[in-house]
């Protein structure tokens, strides 16, 4: 059933931004800002990162929408098993990041952080093992911050920690196929993130053969229905993940993961344990090495705790003003209102989506 957008005024009216400390730098940021939304369905999250375009955000607005204005899918299941995500920190701090995620075995690291070298990144893959034992998995994510040739070096080199695959090694579609050709007889599979989310067309790396799984993210992708649509249309293994989102953001996620039909892979919506504060008192940390599938209620007198300052909050209001205008322009081109997730579906196809 086609429903039109909420009103921006509307928007504006149920709009609180927030900025959360992190307990370890990530992203090259020391908090995250965002900007909650009090939905009929529950609260719902923008949160772009702040250099993306309003072009590029438009899919995250469509995403909140969706989640905060209309009922998600039914869910498969009532659990979600996640992975710890290990920041670029130095050997020292491995243990103490990794001690927020209890129950998690499989550990997502990343590398290819500028400024680091190769030597940093086996110490900090090795600590991460040594923490972990045996019997535990190690992905790594470049996030495509290597060449051909220096992704192919790094692979062998970080290959003794019996790894499960590498995430982005390279940053092109093209790349990703030539990498993916090169460690093929290892064994090791590669993941593709960025060349889901930062091209026109999110299907192009499954068409080409240029990955063997894929990392799908609600916000960027516009939301739980575009994401599905793309899964399914995709055919490749998925892990669901996260940006660096609330526990209400990660909701989002979890009800993502929660409608695929196969979920082979542990999904990355541990993040809320990066955080050192977060809009609701039961954040999704997780337990066990999962997460449940709920739609955690906001606490307003912690929302109250994290606004951001005046002046932030002004530039997340004019920022949510001109990204609707965006949505609202795709709207009027079809001559009628759409559905937040047919609106979704068509941002994230049409545009540049990206973390």
């Amino acid at each position: 059933m086609l429903r039109p957008l909420p009103t921006l005024a509307e928007l504006l009216e149920r709009a609180s931004v927030v900025s959360l400390p992190l307990h370890t730098r990530f992203r090259g940021v020391d908090a995250r800002e965002a900007l909650i939304l009090r939905g009929p369905e529950g609260a719902t999250e923008f949160s772009p990162f702040v250099e993306y375009s309003d072009e590029e955000a438009a899919a995250w607005l469509a995403a909140a929408i969706d989640f905060g204005w209309v009922a998600p899918p039914e869910p498969l299941r009532d659990r979600i098993p996640v992975n710890a995500t290990l920041p670029a920190v130095a050997v020292d701090a491995v243990a103490g990041v990794l001690d927020r995620y209890p129950g998690c075995r499989t550990i997502k690291i990343k590398v290819a952080e500028r400024g680091q070298s190769l030597d940093d990144d086996i110490a900090r893959v090795r600590a991460a093992r040594e923490h972990l034992g045996t019997d535990g998995r190690i992905r790594l994510d470049a996030n495509g911050g290597w060449n051909v040739d220096e992704a192919e070096h790094a692979i062998h080199a970080l290959a003794e920690f019996d790894l499960e695959y590498v995430e982005q090694p390279c940053a092109s579609v093209d790349d990703l196929w030539e990498i993916r050709q090169r460690v093929k007889y290892m064994g090791i599979p590669v993941a593709a993130d960025e060349s889901v989310r930062k091209v026109d067309d999110p299907l192009e790396v499954a068409r080409r053969g240029a990955a063997d799984v894929l990392v799908i993210k609600a916000q960027p992708l516009g939301g739980i229905r575009s994401a599905l649509d793309i899964v399914e249309r995709a055919g490749l293994p998925v892990v669901v993940s996260s940006a660096l989102d609330t526990s209400i953001g990660i909701a989002m996620g979890a009800h993502l993961a929660a409608c695929i039909p196969e979920l082979e892979y542990d999904c990355g919506l541990a993040t809320a344990a990066l955080l050192a504060a977060d809009v609701t008192a039961e954040p999704l940390l997780p337990v066990d090495g999962s997460i449940p599938v709920v739609r955690p209620a906001l606490d307003e007198s912690l929302v109250q705790q994290s606004l951001a300052s005046d002046e932030r909050d002004v530039w997340w209001r004019e920022r949510l003003e001109r990204v609707y205008r965006v949505l609202e322009g795709w709207s009027e081109s079809t001559g009628r209102h759409a559905a937040p997730s047919e609106a979704a579906t068509a941002t994230a196809t049409a545009t540049a989506t990206a973390e």
